[in-house]
């Protein structure tokens, strides 16, 4: 079952879509990775969600991804004596690390770690932004407040600080028994929430081990600072357009957007965008034509995958949202323009030999003669430089590791199977042109060109170029199925 499509599709799995049949139904109409959003359900829950898209990946003979989305740190203002308190432009009050229930005058800020990073002049937001509170005298123990915007507070609402570093790790306990759970379920992917500096990322790595690719979340102002720094630690990035648009102004979100894009491709790590791409279709069975342009954009951009949130988790339409995900992609990658979008930015050369040869592949791999690129790698670094420079032609991505596969089932253009590791130059060709026609992306006699290594299953040893046709007849080979 190939994609007639480059981008891929990251959809959350919840109460409506995590049975088995649905999820199944969900990854024929498209979907590549599948989303556990470990803020909401249980590890029950996540087990036999995961449990499900492995089935599903058995049954359609295609690797399937699996994300987990670790909560992060959730910092809150305390409680209210009422609940509740009306607040208006101008109102003073007062944050301090009291428990006792507040009231118009004060309340409680349980996070000191904030305080003591607040300075004069410095800007809140509360409630997802929708009040906006500007700091005056503060201590390591109080602020101070003044009210911007905003008409009601009430308890426990999400505080952020767009100027300031808080000092608290991304990974919080809770995260930290997610993580544990995810990587002894098996999950591909694993992505650290409200990440602001590069050491957040360099903690995940070194708790993950090499047992999950490790995936950026970037939704607070910092982290655009130190995305360079950030991406070094980094198997794969996402736009997370929820938070980032709270701290940041709504001019701002989408040219971080195209910041974060670029700068991904550069690395060649894959990046997501998210957040509300077809919101509506939580509750509707089409989009707004607003949204629509929202998806296409991605796309027209170069982004590796497009993710659906609450469209398929809660949502009343799953599969319509995939589907119609699935048509917007199918529909932009026919426009006559989008080739050259694509082919508008190459990155530099990091390994010289490797990266030369990618960029040849790929400039070969441009002749209408030529019907698909296959290549072969063992941890997918050679396949994700071969995605990095959004070749048109479909490029089949073989390796001999269940984990690889699944993990390149997120990057741009790549159709990743399961195959032997090859012994010979011989057996490179074979495995080549039979999976090539096994799988329909080329027909009897059309050239395949075949990018590998020696010596054969060294990682990140691609130094073989060469062409092959498709037989009249494919030979049969111990090729193990996906």
């Amino acid at each position: 079952m190939n994609r007639a499509r480059r981008a891929r599709i990251v959809a959350t799995l919840g109460p409506a879509s995590r049975a088995p049949g649905t999820v199944k139904a969900l990854a024929q109409a498209g979907v590549d990775v599948f989303r556990l959003n470990f803020s909401h359900g249980s590890h029950e829950d996540h087990a036999a969600a995961l449990k499900a898209v492995r089935g599903a990946e058995l049954a359609l003979q295609r690797p399937l991804g699996v994300l987990a989305d670790l909560q992060g740190p959730k910092l809150r203002l305390g409680r209210f004596a009422d609940g509740a308190i009306d607040i208006a432009p101008g109102h003073r009050m007062r944050f301090d690390l009291d428990p006792t229930p507040g009231d118009a005058t004060r309340v409680q800020m349980p996070h000191p770690e904030i305080l003591k990073a607040l300075r004069p002049g410095m800007s809140l937001l509360l409630d997802d932004g929708r009040v906006r509170l500007k700091v005056g005298e503060r201590t390591d123990d109080w602020a101070d407040v003044e009210v911007v915007s905003g008409s009601k507070l009430s308890d426990r609402k999400g505080v952020a600080v767009p100027e300031a570093i808080i000092p608290v790790s991304a990974l919080t306990p809770k995260d930290r028994e997610d993580l544990a759970f995810a990587l002894r379920i098996g999950v591909d992917w694993v992505a650290l929430s409200f990440v602001q500096k590069a050491e957040d990322m360099a903690e995940l790595k070194r708790l993950v081990a090499g047992k999950a690719a490790c995936l950026a979340k970037i939704e607070k102002p910092q982290a655009l600072k130190d995305l360079p720094a950030i991406l070094d630690y980094s198997d794969g990035v996402m736009v997370a357009r929820g938070d980032l648009g709270v701290e940041l102004e709504p001019e701002e979100v989408p040219v971080a957007q195209k910041q974060i894009l670029r700068a991904a491709r550069q690395r060649g790590v894959p990046a997501i965008v998210a957040t509300q791409m077809l919101e509506s279709m939580t509750s509707a069975p089409a989009p707004t034509r607003a949204e629509a342009s929202d998806v296409a954009n991605a796309v027209y951009e170069g982004a590796d995958a497009l993710m659906l949130s609450a469209e398929t988790a809660s949502g009343d339409y799953p599969l319509e949202a995939v589907t119609i995900m699935n048509r917007i992609i199918e529909r932009v990658e026919r426009d006559p323009l989008w080739p050259s979008l694509m082919d508008a930015e190459h990155a530099g050369m990091d390994e010289h030999d490797v990266d030369a040869l990618v960029a040849a592949a790929r400039k070969a791999g441009e002749a209408q003669s030529t019907a698909c690129v296959v290549v072969f790698t063992t941890l997918g670094g050679t396949a994700r430089r071969m995605a990095r420079e959004r070749p048109l032609h479909p490029v089949l991505a073989l390796t001999p590791n269940a984990d690889t596969a699944r993990r390149l089932a997120l990057v741009w253009g790549l159709e990743p199977r399961l195959g032997r590791q090859p012994a010979s130059l011989e057996e490179v060709t074979d495995d080549a042109v039979n999976a090539a026609t096994e799988y329909g992306l080329a027909g009897p006699g059309q050239r395949i060109l075949i990018l590998a290594g020696t010596p054969f299953g060294a990682p990140g040893a691609a130094n073989l170029l060469r062409l092959a046709h498709a037989p009249t007849q494919p030979k049969p080979r111990g090729r193990k199925k996906s």
